[in-house]
């Protein structure tokens, strides 16, 4: 009897939430197969290892990046406004992703620490032919990790500005005009 490939994802689930809420130390297989509701070797039906666990991760994330370019070159606002827009975080699959990796990046994890900056790349490539030059797409790169980071900061002790509405809409519109060619 074959197991459901929602199990497989449940486990990934609860190793990503555990990388998030308590780091990657305490992202242990055990933890994990607690976390997520099965037995240890149900764990190791899916991920022989926290190595496979931790590439996991990294996998999920490149799909859910793919996903991302795909969706912002698809934008009917364009990929400057959608890019700005979602650097935003809504705890959504690629900010989970995401900060499930830049904890395992922290922890020394070569593959996860390359994988940042792939992704930050992609970002990148897709948004080049929108700007009219590489100080205009350094603009839109650090705008959006100013938004991330401070986002970052509101979910914590420091509060962090982060604009939303009609102030997103005028921060987009500024981005816009001194970025695009």
């Amino acid at each position: 009897m074959s197991r459901p490939p929602l199990a497989r994802d449940k486990v990934l689930d609860a190793f990503e939430a555990i990388l998030i809420g308590e780091g990657e130390r305490a992202a242990t297989m055990d933890a994990t197969a607690r976390a997520a509701g099965v037995s240890k070797g149900g764990l190791l039906y899916h991920f022989a290892s926290k190595d496979a666990l931790e590439l996991a991760v990294v996998e999920r994330l490149h799909s859910l990046v793919a996903d991302d370019v795909a969706a912002m070159a698809a934008s009917p606002d364009g990929p400057i406004a959608y890019f700005i827009r979602t650097s935003v975080m809504e705890d959504g699959a690629l900010d989970r992703a995401i900060l499930a990796t830049s904890r395992l990046a922290q922890g020394g994890n070569a593959a996860a620490r390359d994988a940042l900056r792939g992704i930050r790349e992609q970002w990148a490539d897709a948004l080049r032919d929108h700007t009219k030059d590489a100080a205009a797409l350094d603009l839109v790169m650090l705008v959006s990790d100013g938004l991330y980071f401070n986002n970052a900061l509101a979910g914590g002790s420091i509060p962090g500005p982060v604009p939303s509405g009609t102030d997103m809409d005028a921060l987009i519109a500024l981005v816009e005009r001194a970025a695009k060619a």
